[in-house]
């Protein structure tokens, strides 16, 4: 293996056409975040659908319905907790970077512990090595011993934090050091999602992104054999540089298109939702109630009036209206009643 950062001209036309391309489509996103009131609610939707995909690579599969009744009721299976945990990682590691302006090995290696937290920190016992799980065959021998993988690590540290190290732009920047942080391989599991959410903290340390809202998790499940394969063909010639770098920037590209497709439903979703409270129940209706309600895909009783700062019975009169006009759904789980955004959840079914 070696450091970062390696000797390779990026200055290459077909790079430099799909990097136009990336970061023309990746500050329209932002762009779009700018301008928008409140673009938390937003994220919190993207940051699930995220979890969710980023989960599904490393074969962690459940529902959205499971996911969201994680977050409400906390009680449901081990692979929603797992995907909600992932979503936790990544809104600890953006306030990390947005506190600090950097991001340490530490910081890594605490949004690891936040999606594995049984699993320990970086690998102390030799004997790992990475394979295709279908012939056995060993694709790549990573760093053994602790001090090897650490030493990796506060290179790849430098590399992230201190432009001198390598001054290009950040989308081939990112490219790289997923690459490195996949090849370090630096903890027994979960590898692979700390190192996605690596990628997005990565465009919000150099201001591409002022949130957290761009992940190339739908991207990779949908060609993953592409994926794996530029990984795999780098780790043997540096020549294979180009062909990894093209993926990974056409992937900034469509999902940068992706995620402004899915903002601009979300929004007109949350409009059509507040024409028809504001229409049909007045007294009700307010801008608060509504952003509520585009936040999280399930509430109950207990949720909304803390919220709302209203009492038990005015919180149960408003769900109650709300499900009369087809906005919200109840449903009985044990001994709590939970209700169901329909506008959210039939456009994250699209995800």
């Amino acid at each position: 293996m070696h450091k970062l950062p390696f000797e390779y001209n990026y200055d290459d036309i077909d790079i430099l056409k799909a990097l136009n391309k990336a970061n023309s489509k990746l500050g329209e996103l932002n762009g779009i975040i700018n301008t928008m009131p409140n673009p938390n609610i937003i994220l919190n939707a993207v940051i699930l659908g995220e979890a969710k995909e980023s989960s599904e690579i490393e074969n962690i599969v459940t529902t959205f319905d499971e996911v969201f009744k994680e977050i409400t009721l906390k009680n449901q299976n081990s692979a929603s907790k797992e995907v909600v945990n992932y979503r936790q990682a990544i809104l600890y590691g953006f306030s990390q970077v947005k506190d600090n302006g950097f991001i340490s090995s530490k910081i890594i290696e605490e949004i690891h512990h936040i999606i594995e937290p049984n699993v320990g920190g970086i690998r102390k016992i030799p004997g790992t090595v990475i394979m295709n799980t279908k012939t056995k065959e060993i694709l790549h021998n990573p760093p053994q011993s602790e001090n090897e993988i650490r030493d990796y690590l506060s290179n790849l540290e430098k590399y992230i934090n201190y432009d001198e190290l390598e001054n290009t732009d950040p989308l081939i920047k990112m490219s790289m050091i997923h690459y490195q942080f996949e090849s370090i391989h630096p903890f027994h599991d979960g590898n692979g999602r700390t190192g996605r959410i690596l990628n997005v903290l990565y465009l919000v340390l150099q201001q591409k992104l002022s949130l957290p809202i761009l992940y190339l998790s739908k991207y990779i499940n949908s060609n993953r054999e592409e994926y794996y394969k530029c990984l795999y063909d780098m780790r043997i010639d540096n020549k294979y540089i180009k062909n990894y770098l093209l993926y990974m920037i056409n992937g900034v590209e469509q999902t940068s298109i992706f995620t402004l497709g899915f903002i601009d439903k979300f929004r007109k979703a949350m409009d059509n939702c507040k024409n028809l409270v504001k229409q049909n129940k007045p007294k009700i209706y307010s801008e608060e109630l509504i952003e509520y309600l585009f936040y999280d895909f399930y509430t109950k009783n207990e949720y909304l009036r803390e919220k709302l700062s209203v009492s038990r019975n005015t919180a149960g009169k408003y769900l109650s209206e709300l499900e009369e006009l087809g906005v919200l759904t109840s449903e009985q789980v044990g001994k709590e009643k939970i209700y169901k955004n329909n506008y959210l959840y039939d456009l994250i079914k699209e995800w």
